[in-house]
């Protein structure tokens, strides 16, 4: 699955729209990042750029962006309220899908040396980037700001991490860091009082509120030793709120800052929020959330809710993702549009779903064209879903049949194993097609010099070792189906266990559909010693898949004449 990663960095310049636009230029070049917002503030002269997408392409747009700013921005010239130190101010990376934050902090080090090497511009690294825990908190490297850099960089306590030891008046120094994603995220309460709403979020937010004597709220504040207030916490980390009233919809709110939502998930916030606002003799109508926000808490959010109802969590990511703004209340003031707020959702190229995206009767009419693709590679993998899907559909019937409560934790983990195996099948076939048109656009290229020659074949064995790779995934895929479609078939739903016979077949016909599609395309590799040991395995996938047919079927054909 691709790798994403969001950067945001903050350029000292909010002011003048065309220098900003030099810069987004610059990211906008770098194909694989989308630049998803661009926000200035005149009083802070800053602008905030948020961009996403495959790492390097990040790190790459991350750096021309850098480069152009120290070209274009004087920090000898530059007034605003807000701290800053460089024309590059920061540039945090934050993972957003199938990446560790161990990962971004490295990419965050690539970037940081390229910057410092190339563009000779000091760095400090911060947040989970930093190499020394001094210097993680962010106003601690930007302490004494600009105008203090000249003195900061001869204490060798403040030596760069990366690039010269210098003061330059030009540029001044960047912080490059990688952290979480912050969401912005407000929960909706049926009350107007910003007071009380002030309440509640001084109940939930990691801050807390001062502790006073007597009366909570006015009462004199209690104080230290030193004199200053004493803090009583609030009940959840990584968590900023104040209430406040929205005139637009006639409603007080909490409005919350999820700075780490690892820690405290939104649908955590939500619950948090509910209960503390009913404890203070309000309800909770709905939420909203501010800007955009990860796939994965979304998914995690629809999970939390399917589960507190007892109900299988392996349905489609679409059903998940409806269950979680229906149980947030997302759509209480406005509607929730999921392919406008979810940041994979933006990502998201629609022609590179040509098949899938298809009703059935198209792709059947496509498939059946004077087209050689889809084939039957293509075919093989969508066999293969249907195949899956029907054992999915068996776990999910089973997990909720009446009498079985105590057993839809065990039918929800199947049917989530068989989602996963779904979907990964009908990237396949599609993906399938594009191995296919790799080695076309391989055999166009041109061959007219020795060096072009060689390029050609290399491209050819590449793609020809691609397009063998893909059927041989759907094979394994399908295989892997069967262990679902051998346990619907012996504890599922007794009712639906044709459906579990079907699914084998199916299961079987696209391991041998995809087996096929593998020796045709092996004929024009030359690297025989990987060959042999991928149609080793293939082979051996193909006899335990005729097995585990064989087997399935007894089982269902003994439960329908029982």
């Amino acid at each position: 699955m691709k790798q994403l990663i969001e950067c945001v960095p903050n350029f000292s310049e909010g002011r003048d729209m065309s220098v900003i636009k030099q810069i987004t230029d610059e990211i906008e070049k770098i194909e694989g990042v989308k630049l998803l917002d661009v926000d200035p503030g005149k009083a802070t002269n800053r602008t905030v750029v948020t961009f996403v997408g495959t790492p390097d392409a990040v790190i790459d747009a991350a750096f021309q962006a850098i480069k152009k700013a120290g070209q274009i921005i004087d920090m000898s010239k530059h007034h605003g309220e807000h701290p800053r130190f460089g024309a590059t101010d920061v540039c945090p990376l934050v993972p957003i899908a199938n990446i560790t934050m161990e990962e971004t902090a490295a990419y965050a080090h690539k970037l940081a040396k390229r910057v410092g090497d190339e563009l000779e511009i000091p760095v400090y690294c911060y947040e989970n980037a930093a190499f020394t825990p001094e210097r993680r908190n962010l106003a601690t490297c930007r302490a004494g700001e600009y105008e203090g850099l000249p003195e900061k960089l001869k204490d060798p306590k403040w030596k760069p991490d990366f690039g010269p030891v210098r003061f330059n008046p030009h540029t001044g120094v960047t912080a490059i860091g990688a952290r979480d994603f912050l969401v912005a995220y407000n929960v909706n309460l049926n009350t107007t009082s910003t007071r009380r709403a002030n309440a509640v979020a001084f109940d939930i937010r990691e801050r807390g509120r001062p502790e006073r004597e007597g009366n909570s709220i006015t009462g004199k504040p209690k104080l230290d030793a030193n004199g200053k207030d004493i803090w009583i916490p609030g009940s959840l980390k990584e968590c900023k709120a104040i209430g406040w009233f929205i005139e637009e919809y006639g409603i007080a709110q909490i409005s919350i800052n999820l700075t780490n939502i690892s820690i405290t998930p939104v649908h955590v916030a939500f619950e948090e929020a509910s209960k503390k606002a009913m404890e203070r003799g309000m309800r909770v109508t709905g939420s909203e959330l501010v800007g955009l926000v990860p796939k994965k808490a979304m998914i995690d959010a629809g999970r939390y809710f399917l589960e507190k109802q007892n109900r299988s969590t392996g349905v489609s990511e679409e059903e998940i993702i409806k269950i979680a703004v229906k149980s947030l209340g997302l759509d209480d003031l406005k509607p929730f549009i999921p392919k406008e707020k979810i940041i994979e959702f933006l990502l998201e190229d629609p022609s590179q779903d040509n098949l899938i995206g298809m009703t059935c009767k198209d792709f059947a009419n496509e498939t059946a064209s004077e087209s050689p693709a889809p084939g039957g590679g293509s075919v093989a993998a969508y066999i293969g879903a249907l195949g899956i899907s029907l054992a999915t559909m068996v776990a999910n019937l089973s997990s909720h049949k009446a009498g079985w409560d105590d057993r839809w934790k065990e039918f929800s983990d199947w049917a989530e194993k068989g989602q996963k195996i779904k979907d990964e099948l009908l990237y396949l076939v599609d993906e399938d097609t594009r191995a296919f048109n790799r080695i076309m656009d391989a055999f166009s290229l041109p061959k007219g010099t020795d060096e072009e020659k060689a390029g050609r074949t290399a491209a050819i064995q590449e793609a020809t070792k691609y397009a063998i790779d893909i059927p041989f995934r759907t094979m394994k895929r399908a295989f892997e189906s069967m262990e679902i479609i051998r346990a619907m078939a012996e504890t599922g739903n007794p009712n639906s266990v044709s459906d579990a016979g079907v699914g084998a077949l199916c299961a079987r016909s696209a391991v041998i559909g995809a087996y096929l599609n593998v020796k045709i395309n092996a004929s024009g590799l030359k690297d025989k010693d990987y060959l042999d040991s991928l149609l080793k395995e293939a082979d051996e996938i193909v006899e335990k898949t005729k097995i585990a047919e064989e087997e399935i079927l007894e089982i269902v054909n003994k439960k329908i004449t029982d």
